[in-house]
């Protein structure tokens, strides 16, 4: 064929040297032909018009395109055999009978691809071809990585659509880029996440500053089991602020303390605009919750002049008769060590008639 087309070429091996070509004025095209040397022939059929050799597939390529195992779960068990693999079996998902299960439908290949090739153990350039769904990054050498979020989460919204995730898309979580997988565990027999002894240590794995505030002297019992996160938030997408499972803080807040809810014949602004304006509620250095010693919260609002709240914190009437208001008890509520509940003692309201200054 490479005579036909460039008969002055007939003399002209496979190490053929640059001077003769110059001499039978060879363009740079077909110069680079012979300087491909024993390949030069294939090349020759490429420059006259025929079909190109195919490009080898690449590793990724292969993983993504594998025919589903021929023994389905039961080949992937011969090597997988252990646990926490087989623990799977042993939870919901697990149930071959119900079509609604990984089980029931492809096995372990529902969540993690078909994967034909990897069950036969073929390689690709020295390396086992693995499936192309990965939750964690493989223990075996094949550089690469677990599988993207995107991808995993995929997966699993494949078969969660009901409304656990109906608030996921567009949620803190999401756009963290969390996977489902970095907070269940599906190779389990309880995943932790959803047991309430374990459910904290799942959170407190992000959420450190959190885990430190339940160390603190007043908490939520967190540690102790008796609340946890999911009592007070919803982790796949709330409706409102920090992922609350109800509209606001106060109706969270009232799921346990419905006797602060009221209706009360006297309201206490603060407490109906929003509990965290006094509380902190994952932890406190403070009895009750609160965000300051108990008096300083209180003058943090009530510090006008004409109010005795307003002496007591500064100026003279910090000093024992030092008061210049005119009102004899200023000074004695800090050297007294006396509280503003010490009096007030239905400050979230008060259903007395006489009770405007919440004192019963």
């Amino acid at each position: 064929m490479l005579r036909r087309v460039f008969p002055r070429w007939s003399n002209i091996g496979p190490r053929c040297d640059a001077p003769r070509v110059r001499r039978l004025g060879v363009g740079a095209a077909l110069a680079l032909v012979c300087l491909l040397g024993a390949g030069g022939g294939a090349t020759a059929v490429a420059l006259a018009g025929g079909a190109a050799p195919a490009a080898q597939p690449t590793y990724q390529s292969v993983r993504d395109s594998q025919p589903y195992a021929k023994g389905g779960s039961k080949t992937c068990l011969r090597c997988h055999d252990t646990a926490p693999v087989t623990d799977v079996l042993k939870t919901p998902m697990g149930v071959a009978a119900d079509s609604r299960t990984p089980m029931g439908q492809y096995g372990c290949e529902s969540c993690h691809g078909p994967s034909g090739d990897h069950a036969e153990l073929k390689m690709v350039d020295g390396k086992l071809i693995l499936p192309p769904i990965l939750f964690e990054k493989p223990h075996v050498a094949a550089g690469v990585e677990a599988t993207s979020v995107a991808a995993q989460n995929k997966v699993c919204m494949g078969c969660h659509q009901g409304d656990m995730p109906i608030n996921w898309m567009g949620s803190p979580h999401q756009s963290a880029q969390l996977a489902c997988a970095a907070c269940h565990t599906t190779h389990a027999l309880k995943d932790a996440v959803l047991v309430r002894q374990s459910q904290p240590k799942v959170c407190f794995t992000c959420h450190q500053d959190v885990r430190a505030m339940s160390y603190e002297y007043s908490h939520h019992p967190i540690r102790e089991g008796k609340v946890v996160c999911m009592d007070c938030h919803n982790p796949m997408g709330g409706h409102g602020r920090y992922q609350l499972k109800e509209f606001t803080v106060n109706q969270t807040c009232y799921q346990c303390h419905a006797d602060k809810r009221g209706p009360f014949l006297w309201e206490h602004q603060p407490v109906r605009d929003n509990c965290t304006n006094c509380h902190t509620p994952h932890g406190s250095n403070q009895v009750r919750l609160l965000k300051q010693p108990q008096n300083f919260l209180c003058a943090s609002c009530h510090s006008a002049i004409d109010d005795h709240m307003g002496g007591t914190f500064g100026g003279a009437g910090t000093i024992p008769g030092g008061n210049q208001t005119g009102t004899p008890f200023v000074s004695s509520m800090i050297s007294n060590q006396r509280a503003c509940l010490n009096c007030h003692s239905q400050i979230h309201g008060s259903n007395s008639p006489a009770g405007e200054f919440f004192f019963k």
